[in-house]
């Protein structure tokens, strides 16, 4: 059974502590960018110079307003960016990208989510225009029908993009057959079992069951076969099965869209304050951008204990599944304690920072939980 190496636990606690200030600091810088553009006026003037001298009518003006004042943040904040995303997980020795490919990720990340981003921003404007104060209901709906369609499209469309997946060859085989004889007992219908090539970003190791439906898929990172042992690997994709085997998938979609129901419909309420103190001439005003964006972000991290804490629920009961299915309890402590040697994983987080950040149980808990497990 893999152990807990002490000098990695160090360095794991001094890197989650560097993320979480720089996660705050980029927060903070998010908000003083936000303000700033309301109270000195500049999203105002923006869309008064946009209107002035590009005549550009409601469909055009939105996503140009939009792509500038989201364009100089991404210039201003790139950084701090690069220094999250390149430079410190190279410093603990997370990272294997060249910067040149680094840099190919973030322009191809820019590349998908901008059409995607547009239009989703050209149909909520759509909505402000068209069903006035009902926008928020309006909104959240069309929110879940793109997330559905984003869990059954991703991993057929989106993931290849950034990853090569191939089948596990005759290499492979008995581990193969070991995950779909899994899948098997716990009623869940797969595509196959699936290699990616994690090793070309990070040393960190992972898997996972993407999809729904017709596109569900097992999906295991080159640097957790390379590393693990069956068994391991079994109790960790057993965990993945345990969502399905719960719905967390259409459960979570579920929790998330009421949460952005609430949120929008907060939103709204929060608009009619922000257009009469700012000057907007409506909701709908493409002016109002930045107002909108502050108030759900806002409201986003509000509600991210509660949302934390219902997703720590669910995995606590996808563990429970693991265990209860596979009976290997060790391999499951094992798999988990190599989880935070690999990955730099802090295994005992401050209460604190669970509450705030983690949308996981800690490593330390579930290891112990492995550990006192007795078959039910």
């Amino acid at each position: 059974m893999a152990t807990l190496d002490p000098d990695r636990q160090k360095q794991a606690k001094l890197y989650a502590r560097i993320k979480r200030r720089l996660w705050l600091a980029d927060t903070a810088f998010s908000l003083i960018y936000a303000l700033a553009w309301l109270f000195f006026g500049w999203t105002i003037s923006l869309r008064n110079w946009l209107s002035a001298h590009w005549s550009l009518n409601d469909w055009l003006l939105v996503p140009v307003f939009v792509l500038i004042f989201g364009g100089i943040y991404v210039v201003l904040d790139l950084p701090l960016g690069y220094y999250s995303g390149f430079v410190l997980p190279h410093r603990f020795g997370q990272s294997t990208q060249s910067l040149k490919d680094w840099i190919i990720d973030q322009l191809k990340g820019m590349l998908v989510g901008l059409p995607i981003g547009l239009i989703l921003l050209e149909l909520l404007y759509l909505a402000l225009r068209v069903v006035g104060d009902l926008w928020w209901l309006w909104a959240a709906g069309g929110l879940l029908v793109f997330n559905v369609l984003l869990s059954n499209l991703a991993p057929i469309l989106i993931m290849p993009l950034f990853n090569k997946f191939v089948p596990l060859g005759d290499e492979h085989k008995d581990l193969a057959d070991r995950l779909m004889r899994l899948a098997e007992r716990a009623r869940t219908k797969v595509r196959g079992v699936y290699k990616f090539d994690m090793s070309r970003r990070t040393k960190s190791a992972n898997a996972a069951l993407t999809g729904i439906g017709n596109t569900r898929r097992i999906v295991l990172g080159d640097t957790l076969i390379n590393e693990f042992t069956p068994d391991e690997i079994e109790a960790v994709l057993a965990h993945e099965l345990g969502h399905q085997v719960h719905r967390d998938i259409p459960f979570l979609i579920t929790f998330g869209t009421a949460m952005t129901l609430i949120g929008f419909y907060l939103a709204s309420l929060a608009m009619r304050w922000a257009v009469a103190t700012f000057g907007f001439t409506a909701v709908s005003d493409a002016a109002a951008f930045p107002a909108l964006a502050l108030i759900l972000g806002a409201y986003g991290l509000l509600m991210s204990p509660l949302e934390n804490a219902v997703i720590r629920w669910r995995e606590r009961m996808a563990d429970q599944y693991a265990l209860d299915a596979t009976g290997k309890n060790e391999a499951f402590a094992s798999g988990f304690v190599r989880l935070a040697n690999q990955n730099l994983g802090e295994v005992d987080p401050e209460k604190w920072v669970v509450f705030l950040f983690y949308d996981h149980p800690p490593l330390g808990e579930r290891i112990e939980m492995a550990k006192n497990w007795k078959p039910r």
